[in-house]
């Protein structure tokens, strides 16, 4: 289980109405510069003189950056439909490696909506949904009903990152592997023989990555992903970066504000990744965040938590010894029930599926329910196909992090993330172990690196019930960032995301984006 990196299914956890009240004022305190037309202009700030040197790449060639595109129909996604007739597809060729930016290129994916206010264009906004492994080209005109007063002004481009999609998406195993795997594999192992089946899944799981993607795998990381959103930029004809970040998309636009610090247009990061936290750090956030959500779902209903948290991870421990039945034929392992409990926490508006699918598991002994969740967020349909998200997903964090954790070491954090979480606390432990084991290419870095010391404000975001994402890092990002470029925007509230949830923080960003209102560091909304 990989909450964390989780992509917005469908960012139903963005677009779930609700109304939140009591926004702090807007600042009145000198915003970034604008052109006479309004689109966004230089930052007043000045980078400091003992800016620290970003490690520099080779420059690129005309032959990149000179890029036209040709923007085109669009076709219909694997597995999906057609969008509308206002949006466009096309791509823009980027290194493979850009240690060697004149050699092999690979193609990255965009979409795109054009402002519908030609003579008031502010330029293009960026955005990324999260995973890493979420398809933009697929999910933003799914989500853009959210982002109809952004496109008067804006025109709203998603891509698909490298290594997702359309963009060379990595492949690690087929459809028949997965549901193996997701079938007899279990993922808090009691036995020295499932320990070693667990360990020996995640290797096979890379080497299929190999097998079948090994060319990209290392040059997937988020730090290239930044510096192709950064030629993006340039291609697009925009001089700043304008980009809308969510869950995984933050920790990409954190990269970005550090490695051009000076191109940073008006961003903004919902549900935040924190930057400080290496793998563990992460699995440690989210058996806290997910067991506060859990909590707040079962104090919504009226049950003790401590109570209503032993009494799942009692039904847990039945279903590892014996595994619900569904109508599908297929059964309802532990490992799957687990997911099936965490689908629904990433929004408030998922907890009567919640309530349904438990009482069906503890007072019926069936498990359609909980397995019609866990299927949702594996990305499989009813055809038992399985998207390759998850294997884009995999593979960029393995990029990203150095972190190999052994079977000894995560069998240490037992106790420790028991106590954190009855429910989710060993899956999340042992996954530190199992999500990277005998990965084939070198991670980058412990933690990424955010400091963007120059840059103009960026707005973050915190949900104090964020599960995934849990609110403490959003004011760690805000630090990160450092001082008058990390601005902190707290939502008194639950789910995966803010932004479209309350009239207060919609209304803040909106004002932002649109007008170059900051709102004062440290406002509340709820």
């Amino acid at each position: 289980m990989r909450a964390h990196r989780r992509v917005l299914q469908t960012g139903a956890a963005l677009l779930t109405a609700g109304l939140l009240a009591g926004c702090g004022l807007l600042s009145t305190e000198p915003e970034p510069s604008e052109r006479a037309d309004g689109r966004p202009g230089d930052s007043a700030a000045s980078p400091p003189a003992d800016l620290k040197e970003t490690p520099k790449t080779p420059p690129l060639p005309a032959a990149l950056t000179s890029q036209r595109p040709d923007w085109q129909r669009c076709k219909a996604p694997s597995g999906g439909s057609a969008p509308g007739s206002d949006w466009r597809c096309t791509s823009v060729d980027v290194p493979l490696d850009y240690a060697k930016p004149s050699g092999e290129t690979i193609a990255v994916a965009l979409i795109r909506k054009q402002a519908r206010d030609k003579d008031r264009r502010l330029g293009s906004m960026l955005f990324n949904f999260g995973g890493p492994g979420g398809s933009g080209v697929e999910i933003l005109p799914r989500a853009a009903s959210s982002y109809e007063k952004l496109n008067s002004r804006y025109d709203l481009v998603g891509f698909d990152p490298r290594g997702v999609a359309a963009s060379s998406g990595v492949n690690c195993r087929t459809d028949e592997e997965q549901e193996q795997a997701l079938r007899s594999v279990d993922l808090t192992p009691d036995t020295a023989a499932e320990e070693a089946a667990f360990i020996k899944d995640g290797a096979d799981f890379g080497a299929g990555c190999q097998r079948r993607s090994g060319k990209i795998l290392p040059h997937l990381g988020t730090s290239d992903a930044a510096r192709d959103l950064d030629l993006i930029r340039e291609v697009l004809g925009d001089d700043k970066l304008s980009y809308f970040g969510f869950s995984y998309g933050t920790e990409l636009g954190g990269t970005y504000a550090h490695l051009f610090p000076q191109n940073v247009g008006r961003t903004v990061l919902d549900a935040v990744v924190d930057p400080t936290a290496d793998g563990t750090g992460h699995a440690r956030n989210q058996a806290t965040g997910f067991q506060r959500a859990l909590e707040n779902y079962l104090k919504d209903r009226g049950e003790n938590p401590k109570a209503g948290s032993e009494r799942i991870a009692r039904m847990l421990a039945r279903i590892d010894r014996k595994p619900l039945p569904t109508a599908s034929g297929r059964e309802l392992t532990e490992s799957l029930a687990v997911t099936g409990i965490v689908t629904p926490l990433y929004s408030q508006s998922g907890w009567p599926a919640l309530t349904a699918a438990l009482d069906e598991a503890e007072n019926k002994g069936t498990g359609n329910g909980l397995l019609q969740l866990a299927d949702s967020y594996n990305g499989r349909d009813e055809d038992g196909r399985y998207g390759t998200q998850a294997h884009s997903q995999r593979a960029i964090s393995c990029a990203d992090s150095k972190a190999r954790p052994t079977v000894d070491e995560a069998r240490a954090l037992l106790p420790e993330f028991r106590e954190l979480s009855p429910v989710f606390g060993p899956f999340l432990a042992w996954d530190t172990a199992g999500w990277c084991a005998q990965w084939p290419v070198d991670g980058e870095h412990e933690t990424p690196e955010t400091s963007a010391p120059g840059a103009g404000p960026i707005l973050v975001i915190g949900t104090t019930g964020d599960p995934a994402t849990p609110y403490e890092g959003a004011q760690r990002m805000a630090d990160e960032l450092g001082k008058g470029v990390g601005i902190m925007l707290t939502n008194k509230g639950e789910g995966h995301g803010a932004y479209g949830e309350g009239d207060c923080v919609t209304a803040a960003v909106d004002s932002y984006f649109l007008d170059g209102k900051v709102p004062q560091d440290g406002t509340t909304c709820g």
